[in-house]
């Protein structure tokens, strides 16, 4: 059995996210700055905006950023100012939210899925590479749970097919690979600001940032329906503009990033340390940063073997033990791609991880006596689903009695 190193009451459980919990740390700070927005009564686009675009240029060293409603919005944006449409195929991964297959779509493309790395949960480049044909007009890696995707063969295939890459950022604020940000990675980078991300507003919104000053200019005018001023519209886009209250949460959080995003890498760790000491390696497989990467822990991700998962989390929860499962579905085998042909069998990699990842809490205000709790609880949930799974011979004579 593992030895029990919580300190916590188990009365007391811990959640998956604790949004309460950060905001107490900043709440003067958010209204006084939501207050200058009712003061001014501007709430579309403005100043807010602006400045909270320049800043984030600033912090991924991009030189352009285009604010807009969503990230699924900085997706579909990005597709269509990089002109792509009906009869194009846009290479991404089938492990990943729905939103980066689902805006390929939108715009009348084809998704095309190739397997995932089974360490990272990142696209895997050979597969990439073998899969691009003349109807590619994108490869799509997702920076999936924080981590970037191995971004320097996806160059070398980008530079020599003359293929853009569109970062699926969305997870990933503030990664790195090889010491550059994410989201100047690609032709463009694109970014979710839900409220659960590590940057997350009070509601929807996003950003896409790029080094093109040509792509900058039409992504504004396509969040605008094409409108260059004065009602001039050159081409059809849609609404898809950033509120100033959110531009202005974010802005009073994003000086807050990097001591959440630290936080958040002090709990991996810590995570691993414990994780380690209570001895179920053996059933448990750690997240891995990879070489020269910088992983933010949006999520911290799990592999939990033998087929045990579902009775870990189900025992986790019933325990006080917040956990969720990120994605348990790929995407090849939801009903409303099923016109792409693909089998179930087809991506193995990314069946594996959708059976047996388990992410738990990494919010960067949880306690250690918190951290410790949670891993005592999941080292509890894989001793009881190994015990179901292949009982001792006291346990079957028990049953059998």
């Amino acid at each position: 059995m593992p030895t029990d190193i919580s300190t916590s009451s188990p009365s007391e459980p811990v959640p998956f996210i604790d949004l309460v919990a950060q905001y107490q740390t900043i709440r003067d700070e958010v209204k006084e700055a939501v207050d200058q927005v009712f003061e001014t009564q501007s709430f579309v686009l403005g100043e807010q905006v602006e400045q909270l675009e320049a800043e984030i240029a600033e912090y991924c060293d991009a030189r352009h950023a285009i604010g807009c409603a969503s990230g699924t919005d900085a997706l579909i944006l990005s597709l269509l100012g990089l002109g792509i449409g009906p009869g194009d195929e846009v290479i991404t991964s089938p492990f990943t939210f729905f939103a980066t297959a689902g805006a390929i779509h939108r715009i009348g493309a084809r998704p095309k899925f190739v397997d995932i790395d089974p360490v990272t949960y990142n696209l895997d480049p050979q597969q990439v590479e073998d899969a691009i044909d003349d109807n590619t007009k994108a490869i799509m890696p997702v920076h999936i749970f924080g981590q970037c995707a191995e971004m320097e063969p996806l160059w070398r295939i980008s530079a020599s097919k003359n293929i853009p890459i569109i970062e699926d950022a969305c997870q990933a604020i503030g990664a790195e690979y090889r010491g550059r940000r994410a989201g100047v990675l690609g032709r463009v980078g694109c970014f979710s600001f839900f409220p659960t991300k590590n940057l997350g507003g009070a509601g929807d919104g996003g950003i896409i940032t790029t080094d093109d000053p040509e792509l900058a200019a039409r992504l504004k005018r396509l969040r605008v329906h094409g409108d260059v001023g004065g009602y001039n519209h050159v081409e059809v886009g849609f609404n898809s503009r950033l509120d100033a209250l959110q531009a202005a949460v974010l802005r009073v959080k994003l000086r807050h990033l990097e001591d959440w995003s630290e936080g958040r890498r002090q709990n991996a760790r810590r995570y691993g340390e414990l994780i380690r000491s209570l001895n179920i390696l053996s059933s448990v497989e750690v997240p891995v940063t990879a070489a020269d990467h910088r992983h933010v822990f949006n999520q911290y991700t799990l592999r939990i073997r033998g087929g045990m998962r579902d009775a870990v989390m189900e025992h986790m929860r019933a325990n006080g033990a917040g956990c969720a499962v990120y994605y348990p579905i790929p995407l090849h085998m939801q009903q409303c791609f099923d016109y792409l042909g693909y089998q179930p069998a087809d991506f193995p990699e990314s069946n594996r991880a959708a059976q047996e990842v388990l992410s738990l809490p990494i919010f960067s205000e949880l306690t250690d006596e918190q951290l410790s709790r949670v891993a005592n609880v999941l080292a509890e949930a894989v001793s009881e689903a190994t015990t179901l799974q292949f009982p001792t011979e006291n346990e079957q004579q028990r049953r059998a009695a």
